[in-house]
């Protein structure tokens, strides 16, 4: 093989990468960095354009950043730095467009107390993100006397009016995604995954798991339009599910109603009721380390605001924490796009208070999985959001050069195996 950047022929003595040389493993990471943020990107782009909101900028910048990353096309790291925080800045639109064609389509988000469990009789399961899958089901199916629960990041649903007024949708059944396994067999009912966090199905229910458009596993059923009547008819057929109510949440914390009370909240933190913020959250997964979030939200004092969004809420939210200054303490502002959501927040306190977001009593934690959790994260890095804390561990495709530039220049961090004292100690 010949490298196209060093010119050496691939041997024993020479370069040892194909395209790009092993010298410029920077260049490659940033190349990395890049192709992740994007992928995540076009996923919330594809969501956004399903609900009618298009954006020719962003659609440019997909193509010009797919293309910077073709070989020998650039090898220049100042210029690979621009594209990466740009995909960020592109992204902060995209999650926008998503947020208003939610808004726009299904009315804005309230706080919803959510029965989690089942109901007895024929029930379907819904995961992933795509809320237009979940309304054409609950329209289609709505007196059929078959029940729809979310799963998941679907969770969020139940906070829009036009979603939650189908008196099917009767409630939220399971965790994060990676609980699967052992989640869905004891669902008796069809399984609908309509994004990505789906797993390959085992024969205990591969079966009766159907998927949406490009989503598809081995042994499920692929839909390749929006008529769910099969997953109706699976549903009647297939043995209905128990009456089992686990628990009830209250959700919809959208950051349209957090703002409305923007001045109640200020006033909270010049009192002192409420003296710090706290954003746990995140793409979820099954490795080691992860329960650090949920030591962390635990150990958070009691006069602080948690913000959560994402799968990776579930690694905090099933821990009761109270209230401060009348409000809940956890609140759970939605998926993992949602973090649009909690920026517009950051940014109206920061304007209440006139400084900076970098200023304001807030301390951020994200736990990242994959590609659009990169797509967030270069979002807050571009909207110059500094002293981010990132885990359980470091992306395998940032080499230490790349994580000491974004750590000299926004003051990334890692996660510890501990939440350390100076995170959840107020300052005297």
């Amino acid at each position: 093989m010949f490298c196209n950047q060093c010119e050496q022929t691939q041997n024993g003595t020479g370069c040892t990468d194909v395209g790009v040389c092993g010298k410029d493993e920077d260049v490659q990471s940033l190349q990395e960095i890049l192709l992740y943020g994007l992928k995540g990107m076009a996923a919330y782009a594809n969501h956004a354009r399903r609900l009618g909101k298009v954006d020719d900028n962003v659609s440019a910048f997909i193509e010009e950043g797919l293309f910077s990353t073709m070989t020998n096309v650039n090898f220049d790291i100042p210029t690979l730095l621009e594209l990466v925080l740009e995909c960020g800045r592109q992204n902060v639109r995209v999650m926008q467009m998503l947020d208003e064609g939610h808004c726009e389509k299904f009315g804005t988000p309230v706080p919803t107390t959510v029965y989690e469990g089942t109901k007895a009789g024929p029930g379907i399961l819904v995961t992933g993100h795509d809320l237009l899958d979940l309304s054409d089901l609950l329209e289609q199916s709505a007196g059929l006397g078959v029940n729809v629960y979310t799963h998941g990041e679907m969770l969020p649903a139940h906070s829009y009016p036009k979603l939650k007024a189908h008196a099917h949708l009767a409630g939220h059944y399971g965790g994060p995604w990676q609980n699967q396994y052992w989640e869905f067999p004891s669902f008796t009912g069809p399984i609908v995954a309509t994004t990505n966090c789906i797993l390959i199905p085992p024969d205990s229910y591969k079966e009766r798991l159907f998927t949406t458009r490009v989503t598809a596993v081995p042994g499920g059923r692929r839909l390749k339009t929006n008529d769910f009547s099969d997953v109706i008819k699976a549903a009647k057929q297939l043995a209905p599910l128990p009456e089992r109510k686990v628990r009830e949440s209250t959700i919809g914390f959208h950051h349209s109603v957090i703002l409305g009370i923007a001045d109640k909240v200020v006033q909270a933190v010049k009192s002192g009721e409420i003296k710090r913020f706290y954003l746990i959250g995140g793409c979820d997964g099954a490795e080691m380390g992860r329960n650090y979030y949920s030591k962390l939200a635990q150990q958070t004092p009691d006069e602080s605001v948690i913000l959560t969004l994402g799968c990776g809420k579930y690694r905090i939210r099933n821990h009761e924490y109270g209230t401060v200054a009348g409000l809940p303490r956890l609140l759970d502002m939605g998926q993992c796009n949602d973090a649009y959501g909690a920026v517009q927040v950051a940014l109206g306190l920061a304007k209440a208070f006139d400084c900076s977001v970098n200023d304001l009593p807030l301390s951020i934690v994200l736990s990242w999985f994959e590609q659009k959790a990169v797509a967030v994260l270069l979002s807050l890095l571009a909207l110059g959001v500094k002293g981010i804390r990132l885990g359980p561990v470091a992306p395998a495709f940032v080499t230490p050069n790349v994580f000491r530039i974004l750590q000299d220049t926004f003051d990334l961090k890692l996660t510890e195996s501990e939440p350390p004292a100076e995170l959840v100690q107020l300052s005297v």
